[in-house]
């Protein structure tokens, strides 16, 4: 399935199959160019790549031919399956430190309690050296077979490779319908099936992440409203389930008006409170003061749109960038009323495992 992807690809996993295009991609000056020089392609052109978190910054755009290759696996794989990784390789690492993320998220907890901010989506790194350049198409393997029913990509940035499985569709549209999938509120997954279920059962209970959840299915709601005829939301968030993470999950479906694409609503929508907060302006102050890292692509959006409007773009998140033998990973947790240093701490680990499980930095079992 990925005999054909190279270190220069674009490589895109959803439920409608995988995608791969080998155009290059450039660092463009805007979205607003990449669109227009979509407008402008004849019929079988696809505009795609990579936008980042900060909307101010260039994305990483192509534009040409792709390729549909056959479908993905689609046997969900249990949570201690074992992952195929490709060359033994040797990663020297440390395992993060949670001090300063804590009193990062101290601070953020009493911006809260100051009535600031009502969420802030707090964001860590950590740092693997491999005694090897990396291949990015192991890593992007052992994604894809460990995550079937992840959205698994692969993005060439110029000096480096944004690679990840992301659990988060942020936009589609196929056939005149979109659908918007925002995932907030989060559990670790359990070995054992008993506490797995009693974890998941806990997290669709819990208040404070029903609380984080509506917060971003409102927000989603509301972007898609003035560019939508027709908008609907469900009742309550159902459980969705990756191989490392419990989440809660909102399918919002809508009918785009006339000339909208699939780009155009990506745009709108980003970033969600899922990846930011909420007020947005607040949240992203709030951001740029307490992260020890520059996030770049992570928490951005990757994905695809076609001349007809078409597209699905997901949330760059569960990810890392690969550069020769450095691999910097990112992860995420969402600050609310009720929250506290430890248990985001946690979950920053348990979300780090996705990709620390792929690249055979750690056992299914660890």
């Amino acid at each position: 399935m990925l005999e054909s992807y190279r270190p220069t690809s674009f490589f895109l996993s959803s439920p409608r199959g995988p995608l791969l295009a080998d155009a290059p991609l450039h660092r463009l000056a805007s979205v607003d160019t990449a669109s227009a020089a979509l407008s402008r392609a004849s019929e079988n052109n696809v505009l795609f790549g990579a936008l980042p978190f900060d909307g101010s910054q260039p994305p990483q755009l192509g534009l040409g031919a792709v390729v549909r290759l056959p479908a993905p696996l689609t046997v969900h794989q249990e949570i201690a399956a074992p992952v195929p990784i490709g060359a033994d390789t040797s990663w020297a690492w440390e395992e993060p430190d949670d001090t300063l993320y804590k009193e990062a998220v101290r601070a953020v907890i009493k911006r809260i309690g100051q009535g600031e901010v009502d969420k802030v989506v707090l964001a860590r790194a950590i740092d693997l050296t491999a005694d090897r350049d990396i291949e990015v198409g192991d890593i992007l393997r052992a994604l894809v077979t460990a995550e079937p029913d992840a959205y698994s990509f692969a993005v060439d940035l110029g000096d480096r490779t944004l690679v990840g499985a992301s659990p988060e569709l942020l936009v589609s549209v196929h056939n005149g319908r979109a659908t918007a999938n925002p995932l907030a509120g989060s559990a670790p997954r359990h070995p054992d099936p008993v506490l797995d279920r009693i974890q998941a059962t806990q997290l669709l209970e819990s208040a404070k992440d029903q609380r984080e959840h509506q917060v971003v299915v409102d927000a989603v709601a509301d972007a898609l409203a003035p560019l939508c005829r027709e908008l609907e939301t469900p009742a309550r968030p159902a459980l969705s389930r990756t191989r490392t993470m419990w989440h809660l999950s909102s399918r919002v479906t809508a009918v785009p008006r006339e000339g909208v694409t699939a780009l155009d609503l990506a745009r709108a929508l980003h970033p969600t409170p899922a990846v930011c907060g909420q007020p947005t302006g607040a949240a992203r102050q709030a951001i740029r003061e307490l992260e020890a890292s520059p996030r770049g692509f992570y928490s951005g959006m990757v994905g695809w749109t076609d001349t007809r409007g078409d597209g699905e773009w997901v949330v760059s998140i569960r990810c890392g960038e690969v550069r020769g033998k450095s691999l910097r990973l990112f992860a995420g947790a969402g600050i609310v009323a009720g929250s506290t240093p430890e248990g985001e701490a946690a979950e920053t680990r348990a979300k780090l495992r996705t990709m620390l499980l792929a690249c055979g930095a750690i056992e299914a079992t660890s």
